[in-house]
């Protein structure tokens, strides 16, 4: 067992029953506390955001190859990612050993808390990492087949390469933004009537999709390639997901070369970055691979993690009402699989880099992850509690994703990844 994994384990914080982060979470983000202008690296313990920087410079991080605090003064956590990962696990049990209640010589020593810790209403989160490139897999079976029904051929919905590799296309990185922030109604090219010619304007079809992303901690070189049984050592941890889509644009578009604008005008990620550690506990076999896959995709261990996902809408001054539920464990392809099928041919990876897995959808209908699947393409509307029809999202409408582990013993949660959508701005 990891050691800052120990479900026994308390903390001297006080911690609300149910929380997404107790000490066996220990996340990290990048925040900036409302009454000072530099953001810093954070970690989060029920609802205390703590300063890494401030106990850095306390002197807790010396014998781990943290000589002073200035990784934790930076804008992103790439800095510190790069550090590699027997420092990224230093720290996450330090942070534990820190705020473990038996630690009584620490939590009782009058100044220790001086400066370490803001509630998370007095800081603004931001950005976790600085992205260099964006991969979006296509990884649920559920969704894969949804798709094909709805734009293929309803017979042989699955392409025939699907069931062989892991497929993705190349996305926008400078277009993910963190949960809170708006988004604009994009405007594109859309052809209303099969065979007529295509009219521009704002699209009528905003649409969420429900997924989870892995952050890369590592770089390679071109040319190099990353054995699935070592992908483990490069991805950093997971955040929530939501790559926003245009389906009319979407559809117009998409042929021959995949989807373009109609997916990067903005995707929204949750603020804290929970690490592959913390989710050892919820590992989990995945769906039988048929047929047999290539030997540099086999992958011994269970490669899936029990993650609870779901999707709420809240209408302008309306109450959330959850639309969907699903899990990261009906992911086909694994995060591992993933990434090596990335780095096959070659691709080098950069720290920081996003790896998104794609809708997850389970194989009910109230686990479908997206409007497309949910309202069969428009067909059959949501009906949300104040009596209002949606086929797709409407401007002002607010999305919510959220997810979280959990056994018997212990919680590890996500928090939320919550966006807006705003009108779009036409041309004058």
């Amino acid at each position: 067992m990891i050691k800052a994994n120990d479900p026994s384990i308390k903390t001297w914080l006080q911690v609300k029953d149910g929380s997404d982060f107790p000490i066996q979470n220990i996340p990290f983000g990048i925040f900036k506390p409302f009454n000072r202008t530099n953001p810093r690296a954070g970690t989060r313990i029920g609802d205390h955001v703590i300063d890494l920087a401030a106990i850095a410079e306390k002197g807790y991080f010396k014998d781990i190859e943290i000589e002073s605090g200035e990784v934790f003064y930076r804008s992103s956590l790439n800095e510190f990612i790069a550090l590699g990962k027997p420092v990224w696990q230093a720290v996450r049990e330090r942070i534990s050993d820190i705020f473990n209640h038996a630690n009584e010589e620490i939590w009782r020593t009058e100044d220790f808390t001086d400066g370490i810790f803001y509630d998370i209403s007095e800081v603004e989160m931001l950005m976790p990492v600085e992205p260099g490139d964006l991969t979006d897999f296509y990884s649920s079976l559920e969704h894969a087949t949804n798709i094909g029904k709805l734009f293929g051929n309803p017979k042989d919905p699955i392409p025939e390469n699907w069931r062989y590799m892991p497929l993705g296309y190349h996305g926008k990185a400078s277009s993910v933004v963190v949960s809170g922030t708006s988004v604009r109604r994009p405007l594109g090219q859309i052809q209303l009537y099969e065979d007529e010619t295509p009219d521009f304007g704002p699209s009528h079809q905003m649409d969420f999709e429900l997924e989870m992303a892995f952050i890369s901690g590592g770089k390679t070189r071109p040319g190099e390639r990353i054995p699935i049984d070592h992908a483990a050592d490069f991805i950093f941890g997971l955040v929530l997901f939501n790559d926003l889509s245009a389906r009319d644009i979407q559809q117009w578009e998409q042929n021959p070369l995949g989807p373009f604008l109609s997916k990067s005008f903005g995707s929204v990620i949750s603020p804290w970055v929970v690490t592959l550690d913390a989710l050892e506990p919820f590992r989990v076999e995945g769906p039988e691979q048929e047929p047999e896959v290539f030997s540099y995709l086999s992958y011994s261990h269970p490669g899936n993690f029990n993650i609870r996902l779901e999707a709420l809408m809240a209408p302008e001054g309306e109450e959330p009402h959850r639309i969907c539920r699903s899990n990261a464990k009906f992911i086909y392809w694994n995060i591992f699989q993933q990434l090596t099928h990335q780095t096959v041919n070659g691709c080098n990876i950069n720290v920081g880099d996003l790896f998104a897995t794609g809708t997850i959808s389970g194989p009910t209908h109230g686990a479908f992850g997206s409007m497309l699947e949910l309202t069969w393409n428009g067909r059959k509307p949501i009906v949300l509690p104040n009596g209002e029809h949606r086929k797709y999202l409407n401007d002002n409408d607010t999305i919510i994703i959220r997810g979280h582990a959990e056994n018997e013993k212990v919680r590890i949660g996500f928090g939320e990844a919550v966006t807006k959508i705003l009108p779009a701005v036409e041309f004058e």
